[in-house]
């Protein structure tokens, strides 16, 4: 019974805070029509690895790693990561994704922004309380920025908790 409670708590909290995001910014996290970014890498997702990693599988059935740019989730083992995946798993509810690919990381990965029906799922993330704006590695992505502050302002998320641990602090301390 808790866990059905827990459970539904963070579909309403995912779901508010896409409420939230789209009417503090009058929808503007989906694309609008003559500005689409260009899309390099569609398909399906096959995995969740946690809350700001998936594989993608395009047409031709290969499989991506990809590490949604500019947001960082909580680890799996640290609080809200479990949170923080379901989060994410919700959000592509098993629709089609595109991929806008920013670069490929150290570890082979590629880095993107990831959408689903139009929607920005890492600003998704971020606005929902499931991720931090990763400022390290886009400093100049100010619409990440201002959904964090306000994710923040409304604690919700990871942001009700009175001293949440930045999954760069809690990496560093895991060793």
């Amino acid at each position: 019974m808790q866990k059905r409670l827990r459970l539904f708590r963070n579909v309403l909290l995912v779901l508010a805070g896409i409420g939230l995001l789209q009417h503090f910014t009058n929808g503007e996290t989906t694309r609008q029509s003559g500005v689409a970014p260009h899309v390099d890498l569609a398909g399906r997702v096959v995995r969740v690895a946690d809350g700001d990693t998936v594989t993608v599988l395009d047409r031709r059935n290969t499989q991506h790693k990809v590490r949604l740019y500019g947001i960082d989730s909580p680890e799996r083992d640290q609080p809200y990561g479990k949170a923080a995946k379901n989060a994410l798993q919700r959000l592509i509810d098993n629709r089609p994704v595109e991929v806008v690919v920013v670069a490929k990381d150290s570890y082979g990965r590629t880095v993107g922004t990831l959408y689903r029906d139009g929607v920005n799922l890492n600003e998704a993330m971020v606005a929902a309380g499931y991720a931090w704006w990763y400022q390290h590695f886009a400093p100049n992505e100010r619409r990440l920025e201002e959904a964090e502050q306000r994710a923040r302002a409304q604690r919700i998320g990871l942001w009700a908790e009175p001293r949440p641990v930045a999954p760069w602090d809690w990496r560093r301390r895991q060793g």
